[in-house]
């Protein structure tokens, strides 16, 4: 899992997001945001504690799930993350 983790990491640093993130805590929030949803693709909001929102789009499916991109609101500022991208 920590492998997953600090994918998340690296793409959403990569992104030029300013701010310090979780990779984990990022994963935690996608599952309690995707728990008990039937399979299909979802567009998730979550406020962060400073007050930055993510936007996650997944895709839900049996066993596991697909964070495709993620769209971080930040201030001005807009930081887009393709986690399908290479």
């Amino acid at each position: 899992m920590n492998e997953i983790y600090e994918a998340i990491e690296q793409k959403i640093k990569a992104s030029g997001y300013p701010c310090p993130v979780n990779g984990a805590s990022i994963y935690n929030d996608i599952c309690d945001e995707i728990d008990g949803k039937e399979n299909g693709t979802y567009l998730l909001l979550s406020k962060q504690e400073n007050d930055d929102v993510f936007e996650y789009q997944v895709t839900i499916m049996d066993d596991n799930f697909n964070l495709s991109i993620l769209t971080i609101k930040h201030g001005e500022e807009t930081y887009q993350i393709d986690f399908d991208a290479e």
